[in-house]
């Protein structure tokens, strides 16, 4: 079974077996359920990236379909915890029992990645299964070749750490110690492990206790059929809320930045979305082969990328398998980079397929809702630096584990949000510094909002993040990162602008510097190197020459627009009188010869020489911003290198989504 296709179901009729009362006490108690388990994984998990919300809950019914999943969760998990639950149910059948507890992390069996690990307890009432309770958390290292388990080199899974198909970690309330303590021992953090693995299994056993209450209350067919009807009821709204909508097809695509086993350019995952009045129809036909790295997702990640990606647009609907039921998906045979299957290298999903997938949904959506619209938010980024803390005698291992908040894009009637988690898990914490710098050898030098970060548009890009750090006492150590969008940059709609290129930069300023891109594993480092990175803004919405010039003025008092690019990207001149006071004034006439120069001009920028524009870089003649955002041409931004096929395809992109709305 490929799981390339779900389908939709027909729309059920609402229960007669419930009264509206108490289906909604119901409906809101399965709510509560979940969350409380997710307030006891949060108070006594031991690791700081599950610490930081990295993890999700579900109470899911006796067939595994997903009843309630937590208001907190990342929405990365969203879509594949019944996946997992039901993968538990085919591999054991009959023989689950009261106590009994599982845990899986398998992608090919619907899950995310190695180092989400789920942990599954069977709710047993008068003797029937009628639900199962889950806890899905991030463990830090899951082995595999390098800290953290987040290896760019992977071609397949075997270096990227654990698989756990389904397996029993207690049977009937007896812990097996030796199976828990086998997968631990995979990691290069045991007690931290094992901590999480005892934590996650409490949480589950929360959700139980919570449960079992209700069915002592309302009894336990009750229970059922409200577990039943949450799902009826949600799938009766989604398809109720589509007879509003028009109907039609709308297609778009989006691009992973390369494919290390081929030439330079961009890779593709295309989509289409069909209305036609029966349910929500989503085709990836055409999207790229799997890459020769970790950024290939599996069907689990897949569907979770189109369910949460489409979840956003209806945004007062409940989550769960009745959603899940108004949506059909054909995502294509196994083999390619959204359907990757066994062996495939698939870790790295999250950056990869998986916000390609959520954004170009937001753009198709967008001319669905254009009252909703948003252009692209920035993408996740994982930096990871691993080694031995020589802090204490021991030296024992550290994972230095790290990813940063960034801007959504700009909106039909308002700037896109700065500073905020990526669209992977808006309920994803930024982890404290302090925190990091107990637990691992790593100072951080900055932590700043990106000026100029965010796309320009008639709605700016929300701001991105840079964050700096130096490596204090540690010895063997690597660093990786697990990022894109270093060349496929975040992109504008409506006429606005792209953001900025992601890319890690080690010891900036100093004559060992080197730009180290958007993926890479295993770099060697050493006590005193320092590393800074950007984390995008999101993409602008309308034409920035339409961009209300006292809010430009605005935004470069706050600094989130230089006094520079306000003049290059938004053609609003300003000249500051005290910036200590954050007195400055603009001229207005400079303004509108400004913008008539760049209105004359800038379908010309987009069509010149792509050698010759590399040629100004490389001299110091244009700035970078320039290079992507005037000309749309895309080089190595270490080296200044052209890439002339990814250029090309990034300028198709930028004549259709920029230059089509221009006056």
């Amino acid at each position: 079974m490929t799981h390339s296709t779900l389908a939709p179901t027909p729309a059920p009729k609402r229960s007669d077996r419930l009264d509206p009362v108490t289906f909604e006490v119901l409906k809101n108690a399965f709510a509560t359920s979940v969350d409380l388990m997710s307030e006891q994984i949060l108070r006594t998990c031991y690791s700081f990236v599950i610490y930081s919300r990295d993890f999700s809950s579900a109470l899911c019914d006796a067939r595994g379909n997903t009843v309630m999943q937590g208001s907190g969760d990342i929405a990365v998990h969203v879509g594949t915890l019944h996946f997992q639950c039901q993968a538990v149910l085919e591999e054991f059948g009959t023989d689950i029992n009261p106590g009994d507890v599982f845990a899986i992390n398998d992608p090919y069996r619907g899950g995310t990645h190695f180092n989400d690990v789920s942990f599954i307890r069977p709710i047993f009432a008068d003797g029937q299964i009628i639900a199962f309770a889950q806890n899905k958390g991030h463990w830090a290292d899951i082995g595999g070749n390098v800290p953290g388990s987040f290896d760019v080199n992977a071609k397949e899974h075997f270096g990227e750490g654990l698989r756990i198909t389904p397996v029993r970690i207690w049977r009937e309330g007896v812990f097996l110690h030796d199976v828990a303590q086998l997968l631990v021992s995979n990691t290069r953090a045991p007690r931290q492990a094992m901590g999480d693995l005892h934590a996650q299994s409490e949480a589950t056993a929360v959700c139980e206790r919570e449960v079992l209450r209700l069915v002592a209350k309302y009894s336990r067919q009750t229970v059922i059929d409200a577990m039943q009807e949450t799902q009826d009821y949600v799938q009766r709204t989604v398809l109720k809320k589509l007879e509003s909508l028009p109907r039609g097809e709308w297609e778009t695509v989006d691009y992973i930045d390369f494919d290390p086993g081929k030439p330079e350019g961009l890779v593709p995952i295309r989509i289409k979305l069909t209305l036609d009045g029966t349910g929500i129809h989503y085709d990836l036909a055409g999207s790229a082969q799997a890459v020769d790295t970790f950024l290939n997702s599996g069907y689990g990640t897949t569907f979770s990328a189109i369910y949460a990606g489409t979840k956003t647009f209806f945004p007062d609907v409940p989550l769960n398998s009745g959603f899940y039921a108004a949506v059909t998906a054909d995502i294509g045979p196994e083999g390619t980079v959204v359907n990757a299957g066994w062996p495939h290298a698939v870790t790295g999903f999250c950056s990869g397929p998986y916000e390609k997938l959520m954004n170009g949904i937001f753009e198709l959506w967008s001319q669905v809702m254009p009252e909703r619209a948003m252009a692209c938010a920035f993408n996740l980024e994982y930096l990871l630096v691993g080694g031995r803390d020589a802090r204490t005698s021991d030296s024992p291992y550290f994972m230095w584990y790290d990813w940063m908040a960034g801007g959504w894009g700009g909106r039909a009637s308002k700037d896109g949000a700065s500073a905020t988690a990526p669209v992977f898990g808006p309920g994803l914490a930024v982890q404290p510094v302090e925190g990091q710098e107990r637990l691992s050898p790593v100072l951080t030098t900055m932590h700043a909002i990106a000026t100029d970060s965010g796309g320009p548009g008639r709605f700016r890009g929300g701001c991105g993040i840079e964050k700096g750090g130096m490596l204090t006492d540690a010895s063997s150590t690597v660093m990786s990162y697990c990022c894109d969008r270093a060349r496929s940059v975040t992109w504008g709609i409506e006429g606005g602008l792209p953001s900025i290129p992601h890319g890690v930069w080690l010891n900036k300023g100093t004559p060992d510097e080197r730009f180290l891109g958007s993926n890479f594993s295993s770099v060697p480092v050493a006590p005193g190197d320092s590393f800074t990175r950007p984390s995008a803004g999101g993409g602008g919405f309308g034409d920035p020459l339409e961009r209300d010039p006292a809010a430009v003025l605005e935004d470069v008092i706050d600094g989130y627009v230089s006094i520079g690019r306000a003049e290059r990207d938004y053609g609003v001149v300003i000249r500051a009188v005290d910036p200590e006071l954050d007195l400055y004034e603009i001229d207005d006439h400079a303004t509108a010869a400004a913008r008539n120069c760049i209105r004359a001009h800038r379908r010309d920028w987009l069509e010149d020489d792509a050698d010759g524009v590399a040629v100004r870089y490389r001299s110091g003649e244009l700035p970078m911003l320039d290079v992507i955002r005037r000309h749309g041409v895309i080089l190595d931004w270490g080296t200044g290198e052209l890439f002339p096929d990814t250029t090309a395809q990034y300028r198709e992109l930028m004549r259709r989504r920029s230059a089509a709305s221009w006056t």
